[in-house]
C-alpha cells in the first residue's frame, strides 16, 4: 500500500513536470541539460523531467517601463529635469534569456544616456518645442540596439520637462510680457479700426448730404423754371386776350378809357403822397397822355 502512495505521488510530480500550460502572449525557454533546446508557444506543451527545464518565462506583451527623472544639460547651458516612460515588447524569447543579464536595465540606461545626448544638441526652448523629436530620436537609438536583446522598442514618451526655478520665473516673466504685449497691440488694433470706422461714417454722411442738397437745387431750380415758364404762360395768354379784346368792335374806346382811369389814379396817389392836392395845370396834358398810348397801341397793331 505505502509503495503505491508513492508511486502515485512520483507519477503526480512527473506529470506534472511533464505536461506545461503556456498562456496566451507568454513564452517559455527551454534547456535542455543546461543547453537552450526550444522555445514553447502558447498551448499545452510537454517537457521531459529531470533532463529539460523551463529556465526562463517571457511575456510578449507590451510593456510600459518608467524611465527614472535625470538631469540633462541643454545647449545653452541650462539644466533640465526629464523624465519618460518606455514601451517595448519582447519579439525573440531567447535573445531576451541569453542577449543581456538584465535587458530591463540595459534599456533603462541606454534610454537614459540617449536622452542625455539628444537633449544636449537643443537649446532650451526647443527642448519644449521639440518633444516629438526627441521622443523619435530614443526610440531610434534603442531600437537598434535592443535587437540583440530580442526586445522591440515601440514608442518613448516624455512625461515632464523641468527647467531651474530661475528659469521657470524667466519663463512666466517672459510670457507675461507677450501676453501685455498682445494686449496692447490688440487695443492698438481696436482704437485704429474705431478710427477707420468713424472716418468711413463721416465720409458716407458727407457724400449722403452733398448729394441731397445736390438734387434739392436740382429740384428748386427746376421748381422755379416750371413758375418762371407758367407766369410766361399766363402773361402770354393775358396779352393775346387783350389783343383780341383791342381788335373787337369798340376795343380801342375801351383802351382809352382804362388809359384815362390809370392815369387819374396816378395823380390821384402822388397827391396823397404830400399830403397835397395836385391838379394838372392843362387838362390837355391828360388828353395828350391818352392820345400817345393809343398812338402806341395802333403802332403795335399795325406791327402786328
Amino acid at each position: 500500500m505505502e509503495i503505491a502512495i508513492v508511486l502515485a505521488v512520483i507519477a503526480i510530480i512527473f506529470i506534472g513536470r511533464t505536461i506545461k500550460i503556456v498562456p496566451q502572449q507568454s513564452a517559455l525557454v527551454v534547456e535542455r541539460l543546461g543547453k537552450y533546446d526550444r522555445t514553447l508557444t502558447p498551448g499545452l506543451k510537454f517537457v521531459i523531467p529531470f533532463i529539460e527545464r523551463v529556465a526562463y518565462k517571457h511575456s510578449l506583451k507590451e510593456v510600459p517601463l518608467d524611465v527614472p527623472s535625470q538631469v540633462c544639460i541643454t545647449r545653452d547651458n541650462t539644466q533640465l529635469q526629464v523624465d519618460g516612460i518606455l514601451y517595448f515588447q519582447v519579439t525573440d524569447p531567447m535573445r531576451a534569456s541569453y542577449g543581456s543579464s538584465d535587458y530591463l536595465m540595459a534599456i533603462t540606461q541606454l534610454a537614459q544616456t540617449t536622452l542625455r545626448s539628444v537633449v544636449g544638441k537643443m537649446e532650451l526652448d526647443k527642448t519644449f518645442e521639440e518633444r516629438d523629436l526627441i521622443n523619435a530620436s530614443v526610440v531610434s537609438a534603442l531600437d537598434e540596439a535592443a535587437m540583440t536583446w530580442g526586445v522591440k522598442v515601440l514608442r518613448y514618451e516624455i512625461k515632464d520637462l523641468t527647467p531651474p526655478a530661475e528659469i521657470l520665473r524667466s519663463m512666466q516673466a517672459q510670457i507675461t510680457a507677450e501676453r501685455e504685449k498682445r494686449a496692447l497691440i490688440a487695443a492698438s488694433e481696436g482704437r485704429r479700426q474705431e478710427q477707420i470706422n468713424i472716418a468711413t461714417g463721416e465720409r458716407e454722411a458727407f457724400i449722403a448730404r452733398s448729394e441731397g442738397e445736390k438734387q434739392a437745387e436740382i429740384n428748386n431750380a427746376q421748381g422755379e423754371a416750371e413758375a418762371i415758364k407758367a407766369v410766361a404762360d399766363a402773361t402770354a395768354h393775358a396779352i393775346r386776350i387783350v389783343a383780341e379784346a383791342i381788335q373787337a368792335p369798340g376795343g380801342e374806346q375801351a383802351v382809352q378809357l382804362k388809359v384815362a382811369e390809370k392815369a387819374v389814379e396816378a395823380y390821384g396817389q402822388l397827391a396823397r403822397t404830400n399830403n397835397t392836392m395836385i391838379v394838372p395845370g392843362n387838362m390837355s396834358e391828360v388828353s395828350a397822355l391818352i392820345g400817345t398810348a393809343m398812338t402806341l397801341l395802333k403802332g403795335g397793331k399795325v406791327g402786328a
